[in-house]
């Protein structure tokens, strides 16, 4: 069923969609093309880590400025998925125009202007940046970035959001955050076949070796044994090489290791309510439960049990 089939329930104005825009995904400014004759439809569904909305509304531009994200503490990706028409973009300097058959990455920590205007339907995937981050490395260069998904994994992409909108309403909590995860997961892949996230303030050479050897680690997370010295045989440089293309970058290979793997770990806390913690920490390459439960505190400032707590409660006080 398209949204347009829902519209009857769901029917917004112009004075309306601002405030519902704006808690689905973040504060934005709203500027309709035809305010007096404006209408919107918006559903929402929570997939465990990732928010999925489809939407459809009339020409539209939205303004996210700096004083929205001031008191964030977690930054966020929207992922738009369009499916009638083009889709304009303008973040940090950059412009992007995405067509269906396309998606684009907005980041949510820089002030953006986002526009069609025309009556448009979207898909759009709201994820954190540091779960992106936990598989793909940084996200400073993806920000009005348009991806082709008309081919190879990002087109299988794109086909596994538009199946889970609509079978969604069809599929109990464990299913939708088993779908969210497995989205999650091809977006990233599809993400990192781009050679435009690569690291630009290094050479070329530096930063294909450090993306290969970081993606290395990100595969082999749940390896106990997974150590700077297997890192470097893995990807056939020396063991001090290593070190200095991570030092390069401001960080310890030890330190990325522990990173990625309390970030994966809070994924699953955030999700599965009948895994124990113990074993969520050794899925995750921790073997002593005492240093993983320190170690996370020390990451987010909370324990993995206050974690588990939030998540329950938060899907608790969720709409049915």
């Amino acid at each position: 069923m398209s949204l347009k089939d829902k519209a009857s329930k769901n029917r917004l104005n112009a004075s309306q969609w601002q405030a519902a825009v704006s808690d689905t995904f973040f504060p934005l400014e709203t500027t309709m093309i035809e305010d007096r004759s404006f209408e919107g439809g918006l559903n929402t569904w929570n997939l465990g880590i990732v928010g999925l909305s489809q939407m459809r509304c009339d020409g539209i531009l939205y303004k996210r400025h700096k004083h929205h994200f001031l008191d964030e503490v977690e930054s966020s990706l929207l992922i738009t998925i369009p499916r009638l028409g083009n889709v304009g973009f303008n973040q940090n300097a950059r412009q992007a125009t995405c067509s269906p058959g396309e998606f684009l990455v907005e980041r949510g920590d820089l002030p953006y202007e986002f526009w069609h205007e025309q009556t448009n339907e979207l898909l759009v995937l709201k994820v954190s940046s540091e779960s992106v981050r936990a598989r793909i490395g940084p996200t400073d260069r993806l920000g009005a970035l348009s991806f082709d998904g008309t081919a190879g994994v990002a087109n299988y992409f794109l086909d596994t959001v538009k199946t889970t909108a609509q079978h969604v309403d069809f599929l109990d909590e464990a299913a939708r955050a088993a779908a969210g995860m497995h989205i999650l997961d091809l977006l990233c892949l599809a993400i990192r076949r781009d050679d435009r996230v690569l690291d630009s303030n290094m050479s070329s050479i530096r930063a294909a070796h450090l993306h290969r050897a970081e993606q290395f680690i990100r595969n082999n997370l749940s390896n106990e044994d997974l150590s700077s010295s297997v890192v470097a045989e893995a990807c056939n440089v020396s063991l001090r090489y290593l070190q200095h293309l991570f030092s390069g970058a401001g960080k310890s290979i030890s330190g990325f290791i522990r990173e990625k793997r309390l970030v994966r770990a809070r994924e699953d806390l955030s999700v599965e309510g009948t895994t124990t913690i113990a074993e969520i920490a050794h899925r995750w390459g921790f073997s002593d439960q005492s240093q993983f439960n320190k170690a996370y505190r020390g990451q987010f400032g909370c324990t993995p049990t206050d974690t588990r707590k939030a998540a329950q409660q938060s899907q608790r006080a969720a709409p049915p």
